[in-house]
Parts: structure tokens; sequence; C-alpha cells
């Protein structure tokens, strides 16, 4: 019963972080539109929305700089200390955005506190990830590490439920005037309330026990050693995020706006539908990540992108034929499904390719720099292909692009269930 506990308390304290983070994130980009006209007041219509996507992107873009720096601290000083400091500077970003004075009210400071706001939001989520799921890993019992690493992107479906739950009920619990006035801004409030419960979480977790005894014994490996002993395993980690980031940024960001805009649909109408797909992924993610214990990740990833690639222009082709709820939801569905198929084994899968002594720096570099060129600017990249082209069916291309890349990377992965890295310099390729 106590290590029962003692799992339940670390898996709790490794994924607030990153149900914060990515309600937030989620929130933002549901939220574009309003947020557009309030600090980015350049004229109506689609400047001020690529604005305010450039600035949802700008805090992908400071993403790598916190994965860096926030890695390293993570693998000098201790997964425990980066954790809290990675909360405590979320919390502080998701207030800024809550209170920020609109540019009626502040002219460009307002502006330039949302941009900040967004930059520290990148920063701290850079080293969320690293250290969050080294901590996992670390502590997982050496046959359910894929359980264990799924419940990082468990988390992420949490925070897309609660961000389409929040979208619902201001969109729908309240008049158009009042979302434009204030509305808005609840989300992120509710959001504050993450934070000290994390922190608190945080405080009482102890570092694993493996890190412990291979900082003990002086194991150490250099940034610059770890760039150029692993950069085969970098680029097959930021393949496999890049295939499932462009998934998740499409189906669960992108998708109201496109709804809303392209389909004409009622702005609620999307947030229903992604709330009840983020169901089925909570569900979903913990099953395959405990899949990929028995079978290996690169079998439960390959499969989960084959599924993608095929499925992904005949589902907007569908949506754009028949633009229904109806249709929304069951394509919204079959992704959540496919969608966990990927992300369920992806944590561990990362987190494998890299030593203890290095982990958190290797799966802050490889998953920010992806997250970055590949999701943080899905809004904007989509949105651009759409206006440049005039197809709509833009979208489908970018997710099947993307789940080809995954797909690459996934069949290089060693066969069969990973096993966890030695403590050594030496990297994996020869």
């Amino acid at each position: 019963m106590q290590e029962l506990l003692k799992y339940r308390r670390v898996i709790f304290a490794s994924t607030v972080g990153n149900v914060l983070e990515w309600y937030d994130f989620i929130a933002f980009g549901y939220l574009m539109g309003v947020i557009s006209r309030h600090f980015f007041p350049v004229g109506a219509g689609m400047s001020a929305t690529l604005l305010t996507a450039a600035t949802f992107g700008v805090s992908f873009v400071a993403r790598p700089v916190g994965g860096i720096v926030l890695g390293i601290y993570a693998d000098r000083v201790g997964r425990k200390a980066a954790l809290l400091l990675v909360i405590v500077m979320m919390t502080v970003a998701t207030a800024m955005i809550g209170f920020a004075p609109t540019y009626s009210q502040a002219g460009v400071a307002a502006t330039i506190i949302m941009v900040l706001a967004r930059v520290l939001q990148g920063i701290s989520a850079g080293g969320e990830f690293g250290s969050a799921t080294s901590m996992l890993i670390e502590y997982a019992p050496a046959n359910q590490k894929g359980l264990f690493g799924s419940f990082q992107m468990f988390a992420q479906a949490v925070a897309g439920v609660l961000a389409s739950l929040a979208g619902v009920l201001i969109t729908q619990g309240l008049t158009p005037a009042q979302l434009e006035s204030w509305g808005w801004r609840l989300p992120f409030l509710f959001g504050l309330l993450i934070g000290p419960v994390g922190l608190y979480i945080r405080h009482r977790v102890d570092e694993p026990e493996v890190f412990r005894k291979t900082m003990e014994s002086g194991g150490k490996l250099p940034f610059g050693k770890l760039l150029s002993g692993y950069w085969r395993e970098m680029t097959i980690a930021g393949a496999l995020v890049a295939g499932t980031t462009i998934m998740q940024f499409v189906f669960n960001i992108y998708m109201p706006t496109y709804a809303v805009n392209y389909l004409h649909m009622s702005a609620g109408t999307p947030f229903v539908v992604i709330a009840l797909s983020g169901v089925v992924r909570i569900l979903a993610c913990p099953a395959f990540g405990a899949l990929s214990d028995r079978t290996g990740r690169r079998s439960v990833l390959a499969w989960g992108f084959v599924g993608s690639l095929l499925a992904a222009w005949p589902c907007f082709a569908w949506l754009k034929a028949v633009p229904t709820l109806a249709t929304l939801l069951m394509i919204e569905l079959i992704f959540g499904v496919l969608g966990a198929a990927v992300l369920g084994p992806l944590s561990t899968a990362l987190a494998e390719m890299f030593p203890i002594h290095g982990r958190s720096s290797g799966l802050a570099v490889s998953y920010n720099v992806s997250t970055t060129i590949f999701g943080g600017f899905t809004p904007l990249i989509v949105t651009w292909l759409i206006v440049t082209t005039g197809d709509r069916m833009a979208p489908a291309w970018y997710v099947i692009f993307g789940a080809a890349l995954g797909l690459a990377a996934a069949l290089k992965l060693a066969g069969g269930a990973c096993e966890p890295q030695p403590v050594t310099d030496t990297p994996l390729h020869n």
C-alpha cells in the first residue's frame, strides 16, 4: 500500500505541471480570436489573428532555451528542484495573462505584457517535459515504464478536456458581450488554481533513487558531449515528436478555429467535441503505454502513425463535404484513438534513448526543438497555407506529412520492449 501511494504521488507530481502547461496553451489557442482583438488591434480580420497566432508560436521559440537551461539544471541539481522552479514560473506566466490590461487600457504595454507572459510560459514549459518524464521513468518498475511514461500524455489529454470544458462554459454560459469584455480571462484565472496544488505535491516527492545513485557515483555528461554523442538519438526523437505534435495541434488546438472560420459552425460546438475526444485519449493513452511494455514501443508507434497517415485525407474530405456536428465528432474520436496510440508510448520511447545523467537535457532538446518547429507554429502555418492556396484541405496534408515523418522515425527504433539505458557516456550508435 505504501508503495502504491508513493507511485501515485510521483505520477501526480510529475504530471501536474504538464496539465497546467497544456491547459494554458490550449486555452490560448481556443481564444485567439478574442485575444487578437484585445492585444493586437491592427484591424479586424486575418491580420490580427495571424499576429496572435505568431504570439502563440513565440512561446515555443522560448521552449528550447528553457529546455536547455532547465534540462542541464535537472541533470546537475535534481529533478525535484527543476520541477519546483518550473511550476512557479508557469503560475506567474498564467497570472500575467489572466490579469493583463488590454490595448485600450494600456496601449502597447499590454501587447508587451502578453508577449512576455508567453515567453516566460515557453521557458518554463521547456524545462517541464524533460524533468518530469525523467522522474516518471526513473521511479517506474522495470516492466511498467511504458505505462508510467504514458501519464505524461494522459496529463495533456486531461488539460485538453479541462480547456475544452472551460471553452464550453464561457461560450455557452456568457453573452458575446460578456465573453468579449471579461469572460475570456476566466479560463486563465481557473488555471491559477493548479499551480499552488502542484507546488505542494512536488515538495513532498524525493529524487528517484536511481538518479541519486548516479549523482553519488559522480556520473556526469557534459552538454556538448551529449549533443555530439547522441545526435542520432535526438534526430529520431525529434521526428517522433514532430509526428505526434502536428496531429495533436491540428486536431486539438487548431480545429475550433478551423470549424468556426471555414466550416461556419457555432463557437461552442468544437469545444464539446474536443472534450469528448479528450476523454477517449485519457482512457486510451495508459492502455497503449501498457501495451508497449508487452509488444515494444516501435510496433505501437508505427501502427499509430500508419493509421493516421491513411485516415487524415478521407476524414478532412468528409468534414469538408458534410460539416456537421456528427461528422466532426466521429473524426475527433477516430483521431483520439490514433493520437493515443502514438502518444501513449512516446515519452518512454524518448527517455530510453538517453542515459540517466543526460536524460533530462536530451529529452528537453529533442522534444522542445521539434515542438517549436512543428507544433508551436501549426496555427500560423495552417492558416497561411489555407489563405495562400485557398485549399481547405491544407490541414490534412500537414497531418499526412507529420505522420509520414513519425513513421519513418518509429521504424528506426529498436524492436521489442526497450530497456533502461545504462549509465555511460557511450552513445547508442557506433
